[in-house]
């Protein structure tokens, strides 16, 4: 059988700001002061959450925050992985930007304008990615990399003398 967990004994500074906690409007914040006062009081973690209304892991998860981090546990952290990276990073900006300066013809496509999943499509040809990605992904990674989609897809040139004559007429 395991012992029970309890918090370690709080000293007057962190009992005093865990009860100005309680009146946090950060339900996250009120609820770990709960919990760290309650277990403080030597309540047990199984006993806390029943008189919480959550569960006995939340309870230890917090107890055990609070040993790691301290007060810091207070405050809601990202619920991202940490391993979690953008897969077109800074790294391949040169390398989409090459693409998206070229027709979309050059790689192919059917069509002389950039979509974002035909930009996904040669993203993952070209070895910049290792699968093809959704076009929300290829969105934000342009965001990311200062390039903003509507200006990215009329960046293409035509390879024609009069092109730039054509576009002023056609354009206004």
């Amino acid at each position: 059988m395991h012992a029970t967990l309890f918090v370690r004994p709080l000293t007057a500074e962190q009992r005093q700001h865990l009860r100005r906690g309680l009146r946090s409007a950060d339900a996250f914040t009120a609820r770990r002061c709960q919990i760290l006062l309650a277990s403080a009081a030597g309540k047990a973690p199984s006993r806390i959450a029943r008189d919480l209304g959550c569960t006995a892991p939340t309870v230890q998860h917090a107890i055990h925050a609070f040993h790691r981090e301290g007060l810091d546990c207070l405050h809601k952290k990202s619920s991202r992985p940490h391993s979690a990276r953008p897969l077109l990073d800074q790294r391949h900006a040169d390398a989409l930007r090459d693409i998206l300066h070229q027709s979309p013809r050059c790689f192919g496509r059917p069509t002389s304008l950039w979509t974002l999943d035909s930009l996904a499509e040669v993203c993952h040809a070209r070895a910049l990615t290792p699968r093809v990605l959704c076009a929300e992904a290829i969105r934000v990674a342009l965001k990311r990399l200062g390039v903003r989609w509507q200006r990215a897809k009329h960046w293409i040139t035509s390879p024609d003398p009069d092109y730039a004559r054509k576009k002023t007429r056609a354009t206004g």
